[in-house]
């Protein structure tokens, strides 16, 4: 009991200042806010490109200025979070969220098209995964690894739900209508939920835990190498997605197989966040930020060496989603178990800003890359390098953890 309230007082949070509803209502949106405001838009993109005359190219960069928007829009979000918690954050990010949506599927023009996705961005910043982690890491403290595992969980289930729903929803009215219904369900979900939910007190921040390095955080050699090892890695991470399909086609998988292998990697994803509470608890902060990041250049550099037979290859599709599971765990608790929860917010949007902006270029570049370089396998080779190179800056930044149960 002694470590427990040691822990509690360490992070700001007690058992008094949980909030009951606060995780299932999390799960509810998350759910929602990443089915909707991000997968219905790979589902309706033929139908959007078909019905208005505008060029995938065009309409897959609105989608990815968002992205980018939202990495940028996540340190000031951040700052907000750390000071007045997330009821207010993300009930306006949910209230934008639908405005944007309902301006995209009205958009009469390419312009005024981007500025949907534009506002989109905002609202990505201020509901998605980072604002949902500050908040499970103030309010749960030392379970907090049990919380955050909750949430990814139910998030894993985003495209599983709404990828069909809109699928099936485009075939009777439209991409324009369809979005129109999606925005009431997002508004009908997120809105109340965030409201209502959230409405427990914001514990204080707890103390700067003592440092003798007096460079401020953002500017100390750990948390740059840091955030330079999260950037490689997300970069990476994402091409590998986006261009698994394309890799196993050059080794003669049909597009059904091919899909089937993507789909299977994200099951992987969920069965890998299911194990990191055991992760953490058995590796120290650097070995496991090495380890992981180490593994996903291995199953990438597997998968442009290795030539088949298929099976193998979705065996190490897999594998890399298991890996990708890990990842985002890692990323939502790496301020905390270097730097406590003090400064929560604003660290983490600074340190995921970056990684953010090359997730968001990473689809992009990698299909310009894989032709210069003489296809997918030889593309996955580089990033693998890229992966080891993210390996060594992580191993360069060593850091004692600051909570119990994280792994000293």
């Amino acid at each position: 009991m002694q470590r427990t309230q040691a822990d509690a007082a360490a992070t700001g949070a007690g058992l008094r200042s949980r909030p009951r509803g606060a995780l299932p209502a999390l799960c509810a949106t998350q759910i929602t806010s990443w089915g909707i405001v991000y997968y219905a838009f790979p589902v309706l993109l033929s139908r959007l490109t078909a019905d208005t005359g505008w060029s995938a190219n065009a309409a897959t960069g609105a989608f990815s200025l968002a992205l980018l928007v939202s990495g940028v829009a996540g340190i000031p979000v951040g700052r907000v979070l750390d000071r007045r918690g997330p009821r207010a954050v993300m009930t306006a990010g949910s209230v934008i969220g639908v405005l944007a949506l309902l301006l995209i599927a009205a958009a009469p023009s390419l312009p005024v098209f981007f500025l949907g996705w534009i506002l989109a961005g905002i609202a990505m910043a201020a509901t998605f995964y980072p604002p949902a982690f500050a908040a499970l890491t103030r309010w749960w403290g030392p379970d907090r690894i049990r919380a955050l595992t909750i949430l990814t969980l139910a998030g894993g289930l985003a495209s599983t739900v709404f990828a069909p729903l809109t699928a099936v929803l485009a075939e009777h009215l439209g991409w324009r209508q369809t979005y129109t219904v999606l925005a009431v369900i997002l508004a009908a979900v997120t809105i109340p939920a965030h409201a209502l939910a959230l409405r427990a007190p914001w514990p204080a921040a707890p103390p700067q835990p003592p440092r003798t390095d007096r460079t401020p955080i953002p500017r100390s050699r750990p948390f740059l190498l840091l955030a330079s090892a999260f950037t490689l890695s997300s970069f990476a991470m994402y091409a590998v997605v986006m261009g698994l399909i394309p890799l196993l086609t050059e080794r003669g998988a049909d597009a059904s197989t091919a899909a089937w292998a993507l789909g299977l990697g994200g099951a992987g994803q969920t069965l890998g966040r299911t194990l990191y509470a055991s992760l953490s608890a058995r590796t120290s902060v650097t070995t496991r930020t090495a380890t992981l990041i180490a593994l996903g250049g291995a199953t990438t550099a597997a998968l442009a060496l290795i030539p088949g037979p298929m099976p193998l290859l979705v065996v190490l599709a897999v594998l890399a989603g298991i890996v990708r599971g890990n990842l985002t765990l890692l990323q939502a608790t790496a301020v905390t178990d270097r730097w406590g929860t003090t400064h929560y917010g604003r660290l983490s949007g600074l340190l995921g800003a970056p990684a953010h902006i090359a997730a968001a270029l990473a689809p992009w570049a990698g299909a310009a890359l894989a032709g210069p370089l003489g296809g997918y396998g030889h593309l996955f080779a580089a990033l693998a390098a890229l992966s080891f190179i993210a390996t060594i800056l992580a191993v360069m930044c060593p850091m004692k953890a600051q909570g119990a149960g994280n792994g000293g």
